[in-house]
């Protein structure tokens, strides 16, 4: 009989800043994951949004990670040093006739919604109209406009509008319509910088990744990932979406809304931010005098074991 596959997992934050408690949530929920199923735990470090990114802030992230005692297994891969894999990633969407190029602003877009009457929900995409979609494999879309963005076609179907089913290991039994909730979705931006959708998903087979546990604000991006690695012939990592931590707005906290950095600097703190992350994840209260000892009560009493 052919050896299972190993478990490989992986936290992948963005360093627009310092790890907060929320994020400390998901690095640590992944760490957890890895270790009750005797896996491999990766760091990998999203820098593809320049404009977004803070000097230095990988640093800390990493130092962060270290004074929890949560050690990447493996060299830390940079997004920003991946624009080669990204280029022969769209190549091939492309040569197959799944990719094509956008000439379409926001502006548009959110113009061509009004005169069609569609309302975009409160948390939801702005769904693309289609407007230069090629009417056939190897026919222009753009109508002599210069292209913008590139951007990937979903499944149409007006019988089951492209409904996308998929299973969370935590929430259960998912489903999204791509066609009328998406759209075709943009894997290269107007700027020239590389989406989130395809370095991920790029990413994630190159390293071997069989298991993905992240935030739940991240669960709705699972049915485009999964189209893409359909499209590029690579395994589908299992998925588990972690709760998320709320400010006292209800929001999800986060460096944006101003969420504080996370505070490394004693034991007695990264033992106090392991409980309070434990809390959110539902881990019962344990007993332990140090961040090694909590954590090794932690792996055993981990929800979702194999």
């Amino acid at each position: 009989m052919p050896c299972p596959t190993r478990y490989i997992g992986r936290f992948a934050p963005s360093p627009t800043g310092p790890l907060h408690a929320g994020s400390l949530v998901a690095a640590l929920a992944s760490w957890l994951d890895a270790r009750a199923h005797d896996g491999q735990w990766l760091v990998r470090i999203e820098d593809i949004d320049p404009p977004r990114c803070q000097p230095g802030a990988d640093r800390i992230i990493l130092q962060q990670l270290a004074d929890c005692g949560l050690h990447a297994e493996g060299d830390v891969v940079y997004q920003s040093q991946r624009g080669a894999a990204y280029q022969r990633a769209l190549d091939q969407l492309t040569a197959a006739g799944h990719a094509y190029p956008c000439a379409c602003t926001r502006a548009e877009i959110a113009a061509e919604h009004a005169r069609l009457g569609w309302v975009k929900p409160r948390h939801g995409e702005l769904v693309y109209p289609g407007t230069c979609r090629p009417a056939a494999p190897g026919l222009d879309g753009l109508k002599g406009r210069p292209a913008r963005a590139w951007r990937v076609a979903v499944p149409k179907d007006p019988e089951t509008q492209a409904l996308w089913p998929w299973h969370d290991r935590r929430l259960g039994d998912q489903q999204q319509a791509l066609d009328t909730e998406v759209g075709d979705f943009v894997v290269r931006r107007a700027d020239g910088l590389w989406a989130y959708q395809l370095a991920v998903v790029v990413d994630d087979a190159e390293q071997g990744i069989t298991d993905i546990v992240r935030g739940e604000d991240l669960a709705d991006n699972t049915p485009r990932q999964q189209w893409l690695q359909r499209l590029l012939g690579v395994p589908a990592p299992s998925y588990l979406h972690t709760p998320l931590v709320l400010d006292a707005r209800g929001e999800k906290l986060s460096k944006q809304h101003g969420a504080p950095a996370l505070d490394t600097s004693t034991p007695a703190l990264v033992l106090q931010a392991l409980r309070d992350a434990g809390g959110a994840l539902g881990l019962p209260p344990l007993e332990a005098s140090t961040p090694a000892e909590w954590l090794a009560q932690a792996i055993k009493a981990w929800p979702w074991q194999p």
